[in-house]
């Protein structure tokens, strides 16, 4: 598995040119239909707007665009070049237009969708996801606070705690770490502790 960028968070933002309305907002997605079904989710809050633009791609090299009723290639390229310049994936970018009353042209309409997929991407944040595995380890009470530093001090992170006749750790850790962690676990206990793989994924990197 290679890294690769998403955005961070929902965001919406919105600008006014020649009295049309443009609000875009971004979403972090995982497949086609979950970015279909954001896309249905604005387009039914925003359902009194004629245009609904959007555009969207995803980790598995799927992507789409629709001009949704604008002049053709003045709406959705625009919003995907821009998903795409930005360099994330996992993204959905629906920017809607409440027009104004004043014709904008082509080239008035290709700038002011970019700005709009822009300024939501750049307000959802660019982050990278990292492969990472998500682990676990048991411990006694009295390794507990060892072991939570050994996790601390690899990069790793806590993801949960379970307290019966031992104490069972689960976290997360970058994949290059992972053989790192378990030398030093197994170097601190005398080779009684080590951490079993419960998955494989991403999660995201320092930014």
């Amino acid at each position: 598995m290679e890294e690769y960028k998403t955005i961070g968070r929902e965001s919406r933002s919105e600008f006014t040119v020649k009295r049309s309305k443009f609000i875009s907002s971004a979403k972090p997605v995982e497949t086609p239909d979950e970015a279909e079904k954001f896309i249905r989710s604005v387009r039914a809050e925003h359902f009194d707007a004629k245009h609904n633009v959007f555009a969207y791609r995803t980790l598995g090299g799927a992507q789409k665009c629709s001009d949704a009723g604008e002049p053709q290639g003045t709406g959705g390229v625009p919003v995907l070049n821009a998903v795409i310049k930005s360099g994330a994936v996992n993204a959905a970018v629906v920017v809607t237009r409440y027009f104004g009353g004043v014709l904008l042209g082509a080239g008035g309409l290709i700038r002011a969708y970019s700005r709009a997929a822009s300024d939501a991407l750049s307000k959802a944040g660019i982050i990278t996801m990292e492969p990472c595995i998500f682990a676990q380890t048991h411990c006694s009470y009295g390794e507990y606070k060892t072991v939570s530093r050994l996790i601390l001090l690899c990069g790793a992170q806590e993801d949960g705690t379970v307290y019966t006749d031992k104490v069972t750790v689960k976290f997360h850790i970058k994949s290059v770490m992972f053989q790192e962690f378990q030398k030093k676990l197994a170097d601190m206990t005398g080779g009684q502790r080590s951490a079993s793989v419960l998955k494989e994924g991403f999660c995201p990197g320092k930014q």
